[in-house]
C-alpha cells in the first residue's frame, strides 16, 4: 500500500510539472518575443526604456532554467540564480521608473530599499550556493528549504512595497503611464509571495501552485504589451456593476468555501475519536447557512452597497437605471400594471424599495390615493395629503426622508407638515414629490427597504430627473383621457341628434294628424287609423323617455328644506321587497336639499350597492349629523373597487361595468350632489366591499355654504 502511494505521488507531480513545462515555456517564448518588440519602442519608457526589454529577456531565461529544471529533475540551484537575476533587474526597472518623473531624487527611502533587497538576494545566492555545496541531512535540509523561502518572501515583500509606492505616490498625470507596468510587477510578485508563503506554512515545496508560475509571466507580459501601445491612456479597465457585483459574490462565496474547509480540517484534527462526525456536522450546517443567507436579499442589499461605495465614483450607472426606468414604465400588453403601479415600481426600483404608494390630486385639490405596488395592507384615509401641506413640496420639489422628519432633522427653513398616517407608520420611508410645470401632479411614497441609507446629491439629482419624467407622464395620461372624454361626449352628442330626429318625426306626425283631424274627424276609418297612429307615437315616446329618464343633466330644480328621515324612508319603501336593505342609523334632521334629486342619488347608490354584493349580503343604509352637513352612508361588502378604478373611471361619463349600461349613473349622482352644495366621496377596497357618503349641508348652516360659494365664485 505504501508503494502505491508512493506511485500515485510521483504521478501527481510529474503531471503538475508537465503542466508548469507548458506555462513556463509559453511565458518565454511571450516575454521574449514582446522584448524583440519592445525594443524599437523603448522611449516609451522614457529612462527605462533600455531595461524593460533585457529585464524581459532575463525573465525568460529564468521561465526556461525552470522549465528545464523540472524537466530533468536536476538540482535547484541554477533556477535560483535564474530568479535572483530576474529580481535584480526588475529592481533596476522600479528604480528607473521612479527616476522617468524625478522622485528617485525626492524621495530618500527609494535608493536604500531598493540596495537593501540587492543585499538580501547576493546574500541569498551565497548562502544558497555554499549549502548545495554540503550534504544535509533531513533536518539541515529542511532548514535550508525555510531559509530559501524566508529570503524570497523578504525580497516580493519590498518588490510589493516598491511598486505600491511607484504608483500611488506618482502625479496624476503620470499615473496613466506606470498603471500597467505596476499591474503587471504586482502580478509576479504577488504570485510569488502566496507561492512561498504557503511553501512556508506547508513545509514543503507545493508543486500545484508552482506549475502556475508561468502565467503570472504571461500576465506580465500582457501588462507591458499595453503599456507600450499607442493608445494605452484609453485601455482601462471598466467593469460593469453587474460584472463587477457577480465577480465579488463569487469572491464573497469562494472564501466561504475556503473558511468553511479550512475550519472543518481543524475540526477533524482536534475532534478526537469523533473527528468525522463532527467534521460532517459542521460542513452540514455550514452549507445550510450559506444557502439560506448567501441568496437573500439584505445580503444582496449589502454587497451591492459596498461595492458603489467603493469601486465606482459615481453610485449609479445611470445608462442601466433609465433603461431599466424606460421599460418598467413602458410595458404594454395585457399583463402590464396599470400605469400607477409602474410609477411606483419604477422609482421603488431605484433604492429597491419593496413596495408604494401613488398620490394625486382629487377633486378638491387634495391628493387620494390613486395606486398601491405591493402595499395592500397599509390604511390610506380618504384624504391622504390635505392640500395645505403640498405648497412647499410643489414649490421646492422637496424629497422627503421619513426617518429625518421623524427624528426633527428636517432643514430649519423647510415649511413641512407631513399627516400622521405617514409618520407614524415605521414602514413609510421617503416621499418623493412629483411636479410638471411647476404643478404637483402626485407624490411617490416609498416602503422601507431592506438596506436603509441616506439620501446623498446623487440620489436626489436622480429622483428630480425621474420625478420630473413621472410627473410628464402621468400628466400626458390625464390629457389622453381628457381627450377621450371628450370623444365620447361627442359620440354622445351625436346619439342625441339621433334622438332628436326621432322626436321631431313624431313631432311632424302629430302635426299632420291634428290638420287631417280638422277635415276627417266625423269619418269612421279616420278615427280608427288616427287611434293607431297615437298608441304607436306614444309607444315610442315612452321606450324613448324609459331609456332617458335616469339620466339628467345634473340639474335641480330648486332647493328647499327637506326633512332628510323622509327622504331616507321613502328609499326604504323603495327597496321594502328586498330584505338585503337594511337601515342601520337615522336621525331627524332638515337638510337644504331637493327631494327629489337627492331621493334618487340614494336609490342609485342602494341599487349599485345591491348589484356588487351577494344575494345574501347586507346592504346599509345610515344618516347621521357631522358637524353642519347631514352624513348619508350606503354600506356594502361586496366585491369592491381598485383605487385605480376609482380614481380614473368610477365618476367619468359612458365608462360602465355592467352589460348594456350607459355608464353617466355614477357621474349624475356626484353632480346632482353638487349642485345641492354638497359632496360625494367613496372608500372601497377589492374583496372587502364599498362605502359611498353623500354629505349635504343642513338647514341652519344653509346661509354659510351659500355665502361660501359665492365668494368662491368671486375669486374665480
Amino acid at each position: 500500500m505504501e508503494r502505491g502511494r508512493a506511485l500515485m505521488g510521483q504521478e501527481a507531480t510529474g503531471l503538475w510539472g508537465a503542466v508548469g513545462v507548458a506555462f513556463d515555456l509559453t511565458g518565454a517564448i511571450a516575454l521574449a518575443t514582446l522584448a524583440i518588440w519592445l525594443w524599437p519602442r523603448r522611449e516609451r519608457f522614457g529612462s527605462a526604456g533600455g531595461v524593460i526589454p533585457a529585464a524581459l529577456f532575463v525573465t525568460a531565461g529564468w521561465c526556461l532554467t525552470v522549465a528545464s529544471a523540472s524537466a530533468v529533475v536536476s538540482g535547484v540551484f541554477l533556477p535560483s540564480v535564474a530568479e535572483s537575476a530576474r529580481n535584480l533587474i526588475w529592481l533596476v526597472v522600479v528604480y528607473r521608473l521612479f527616476a522617468s518623473d524625478g522622485r528617485h531624487a525626492t524621495i530618500a527611502p527609494i535608493r536604500p530599499v531598493i540596495a537593501a533587497l540587492a543585499f538580501v538576494e547576493m546574500l541569498h545566492l551565497g548562502v544558497d550556493f555554499a549549502l548545495s555545496r554540503v550534504a544535509l541531512d533531513g533536518q539541515l535540509l529542511q532548514f535550508a528549504f525555510d531559509f530559501n523561502v524566508l529570503f524570497r518572501l523578504l525580497v516580493t515583500v519590498g518588490g510589493l512595497v516598491l511598486v505600491h509606492n511607484l504608483y500611488a505616490g506618482a502625479p496624476r498625470e503620470v499615473r496613466p503611464a506606470l498603471r500597467w507596468p505596476a499591474v503587471g510587477l504586482a502580478v509576479l510578485w504577488a504570485f510569488d509571495l502566496n507561492l512561498y508563503t504557503i511553501a512556508y506554512l506547508a513545509a514543503r515545496w507545493p508543486v500545484e501552485i508552482a506549475a502556475f508560475r508561468g502565467v503570472a509571466t504571461l500576465v506580465l507580459t500582457g501588462c507591458f504589451a499595453l503599456a507600450a501601445a499607442s493608445n494605452r491612456d484609453a485601455l482601462r479597465l471598466r467593469p460593469s456593476r453587474a460584472v463587477t457585483f457577480q465577480t465579488f459574490s463569487l469572491l464573497v462565496i469562494g472564501f466561504y468555501l475556503v473558511a468553511m474547509v479550512a475550519v472543518a480540517q481543524w475540526l477533524s484534527y482536534a475532534g478526537g475519536n469523533f473527528a468525522r462526525l463532527i467534521e460532517l456536522a459542521f460542513l452540514t450546517l455550514a452549507s445550510a447557512v450559506a444557502l439560506v443567507v448567501l441568496p437573500s436579499r439584505r445580503v444582496r442589499g449589502w454587497l451591492k452597497v459596498t461595492l458603489t461605495k467603493h469601486f465606482f465614483q459615481h453610485r449609479y450607472d445611470y445608462r442601466e437605471e433609465w433603461l431599466r426606468f424606460t421599460r418598467t414604465i413602458g410595458s404594454r400588453g395585457s399583463e402590464a400594471s396599470p400605469l400607477g403601479e409602474r410609477v411606483v415600481q419604477s422609482v421603488a426600483d431605484i433604492f429597491e424599495s419593496p413596495a408604494g404608494l401613488l398620490l394625486t390630486p382629487g377633486e378638491q385639490g387634495d391628493l387620494t390615493l390613486a395606486a398601491r405596488w405591493n402595499w395592500p395592507e397599509i390604511e390610506v384615509p380618504a384624504v391622504a395629503f390635505p392640500l395645505h401641506a403640498q405648497t412647499y413640496f410643489e414649490r421646492t420639489g422637496y424629497i422627503a426622508d421619513l426617518d429625518d422628519l421623524r427624528a426633527g432633522l428636517a432643514l430649519p427653513e423647510a415649511d413641512i407638515e407631513v399627516p400622521a398616517w405617514l409618520t407614524g407608520d415605521a414602514r413609510v420611508w421617503a416621499l418623493i414629490p412629483l411636479v410638471h410645470y411647476e404643478r404637483l401632479v402626485g407624490m411617490v411614497v416609498l416602503a422601507r427597504p431592506q438596506i436603509v441609507r441616506k439620501f446623498d446629491w446623487e440620489d436626489f439629482d436622480l429622483l428630480r430627473v425621474f420625478g420630473q419624467q413621472v410627473a410628464s407622464y402621468l400628466a400626458e395620461n390625464a390629457s389622453q383621457q381628457a381627450l377621450a372624454e371628450s370623444s365620447r361626449f361627442e359620440d354622445f352628442h351625436r346619439r342625441i341628434a339621433f334622438v332628436m330626429h326621432d322626436i321631431k318625426n313624431l313631432a311632424s306626425q302629430f302635426s299632420l294628424l291634428a290638420r287631417n283631424a280638422e277635415l276627417h274627424a266625423d269619418k269612421p276609418a279616420f278615427r280608427a287609423d288616427m287611434l293607431v297612429t297615437l298608441r304607436n307615437s306614444s309607444d315610442k315616446l315612452n321606450a324613448l323617455l324609459a331609456r332617458l329618464s335616469r339620466y339628467g343633466n345634473g340639474a335641480v330644480d330648486k332647493l328647499e328644506q327637506v326633512r332628510a328621515s323622509e327622504v331616507v324612508a321613502s328609499v326604504m319603501e323603495r327597496f321594502r321587497a328586498n330584505p338585503q336593505v337594511v337601515l342601520a342609523q337615522i336621525v331627524d334632521v332638515e337638510v337644504t336639499a331637493n327631494s327629489h334629486s337627492l331621493e334618487q342619488v340614494l336609490v342609485h347608490l342602494v341599487q349599485n350597492a345591491i348589484d356588487a354584493s351577494k344575494p345574501e349580503s347586507p346592504v346599509f343604509l345610515s344618516l347621521t349629523v357631522e358637524g353642519l352637513t347631514a352624513r348619508f352612508e350606503v354600506l356594502d361588502s361586496g366585491c369592491g373597487m381598485s383605487a385605480e378604478f376609482v380614481r380614473n373611471r368610477l365618476f367619468k361619463p359612458f365608462v360602465s361595468t355592467k352589460n348594456g349600461g350607459f355608464g353617466i349613473g355614477a357621474f349624475e349622482a356626484r353632480e346632482l350632489v353638487r349642485a345641492m352644495r354638497g359632496r360625494l366621496e367613496v372608500e372601497s377596497r377589492e374583496g372587502l366591499g364599498s362605502r359611498f357618503l353623500v354629505y349635504v349641508p343642513i338647514s341652519a348652516a344653509s346661509d354659510i355654504f351659500q355665502t361660501m360659494s359665492s365668494q368662491d365664485q368671486k375669486v374665480a
